[in-house]
């Protein structure tokens, strides 16, 4: 009989298996990877485009393309394109990112020949209508200036500015740059970024030879848009170190936002890293959690992250703490900080955060989609599943004292930039 006062027995996950991709290409050169996995006739088709033709003067063209895309075409207007996807069940899905920017397309099989038309006339022909154009500025500036009253929302677009200046991982927005956005400028980009040359395509679910033949009759041959591009690329330097304090003297809660230019995915002490961030501020039970959340009662919640970007990476603590406490919140930061860098970890502890991130990573390959979101993040990085198997090693294996010389390493707050907005 099963005893409940005895908690189960806690295992490490021991093997996790991802599912590699199908590389193959269209008629017109668009390479297409292809998870085909799953018994549910579903599929998710990601048209993948890099940012080009960064200008600093026109920061929000790249956005404006990805928000208003779908909102009409040559031959459809927005209406149109909405009826016609929801008619058959599908659905459309813009996103975009500092680095790229994507159309996703999920429907059923028995739909894509009937579906992708209408995706083929969203990428090649879309007109950006000067009604919609309008509608997209007026609420991204209600957006904005409700933002605008948000201190974390002014802590992150200062510390991000702070730290990668006018580029698109960091530059501030504001109302200005909304109201000089003309049409002209999204079309040019339009036809300069979202061409065959500068596409890549990753389908998930059940893709099988049918649905390749029916996705390259529609989108392998030549598309209208030629304008010449270069694909963004920036180079970053560490910005000196420093304090900003955006003073709001209303302010109940002050919002903090601290660190630095850092690694990305592609170096080699990458995983190891974001395991030290785990144990910094990277989930519930972390020591930054521990001592500013339940201990202090300084906060609800307290976090830290290794981001990678594709020209970039970099690191960063944020939380909101009450006003009054603000100091003391800085104090107790760079506290658990320094403790990292001067005393080895517990065995009981690094075991936890073992078993926590392998269990985060298989628990977040669900289905084929997820196993496709995983392979888009090692490819756009220059790298392969390779990848994985290496963070999966170096969860498992990395002792205390190689995270005690990554500390040393990599946390330097004499380096970091610290944003407070509130009162300190």
């Amino acid at each position: 009989m099963l005893n409940r006062t005895l908690a189960p027995e806690s295992l490490q996950v021991n093997e996790i298996k991802f599912l590699e991709p199908l590389a193959q290409h269209l008629d017109n050169g668009i390479p297409v990877f292809t998870i085909n996995a799953g018994k549910q006739e579903l599929v998710r088709i990601e048209f993948i485009f890099e940012n080009v033709n960064w200008d600093a003067s026109k920061p929000l063209q790249a956005v404006g393309v990805s928000h208003l895309i779908n909102n009409g075409t040559a031959k459809l207007s927005a209406k149109e394109i909405a009826d016609k996807v929801d008619y058959y069940g599908a659905f459309l899905q813009t996103e975009y990112g500092a680095d790229q920017s994507s159309v996703k397309l999920y429907t059923l099989n028995k739909h894509l020949q009937s579906v992708l038309p209408i995706l083929r006339s969203i990428l090649n022909e879309s007109i950006f209508p000067e009604q919609e154009l309008a509608i997209f500025v007026q609420n991204q500036k209600q957006s904005l200036q409700v933002n605008l009253q948000k201190n974390d929302f002014l802590a992150r677009r200062q510390f991000a500015n702070s730290i990668f200046g006018d580029t698109p991982y960091g530059s501030n927005i504001d109302a200005e740059d909304y109201d000089a956005l003309k049409r002209e400028d999204l079309i040019n980009y339009f036809k300069a970024a979202f061409k065959p040359e500068n596409c890549t395509v990753i389908a998930a679910g059940k893709f099988e030879e049918n649905e390749f033949a029916i996705l390259n009759s529609v989108f392998g041959n030549k598309w209208e848009n030629t304008e010449s591009s270069v694909i963004n690329k920036f180079t970053f330097e560490a910005s000196p170190a420093g304090e900003l304090l955006i003073e709001r003297p209303e302010a109940i809660q002050s919002a903090i936002r601290m660190g630095a230019l850092s690694i990305s995915r592609n170096h080699h002490d990458f995983p190891g890293f974001q395991v030290l961030n785990c144990l910094l501020g990277g989930y519930f039970g972390s020591r930054l959690m521990a001592n500013i959340r339940e201990d202090k009662g300084y906060t609800y919640g307290i976090g830290s992250a290794v981001v990678s970007l594709r020209d970039a990476g970099y690191f960063f603590i944020a939380t909101e703490v009450g006003a009054e406490v603000c100091n003391n919140a800085l104090v107790e930061i760079e506290k658990e900080i320094n403790l990292l860098k001067t005393e080895l970890i517990a065995d009981q502890e690094l075991d936890l955060v073992r078993n926590y991130m392998l269990g985060s990573m298989l628990g977040s390959l669900e289905n084929a989609f997820s196993h496709a979101d995983k392979f888009k993040n090692v490819y756009f990085s220059g790298l392969d599943h390779n990848y994985y198997e290496n963070y999966i090693t170096t969860v498992k294996t990395i002792t205390s004292q190689e995270l005690k010389d990554l500390a040393g390493k990599y946390l330097n707050t004499d380096t970091f930039t610290k944003v407070v907005v509130g009162k300190k």
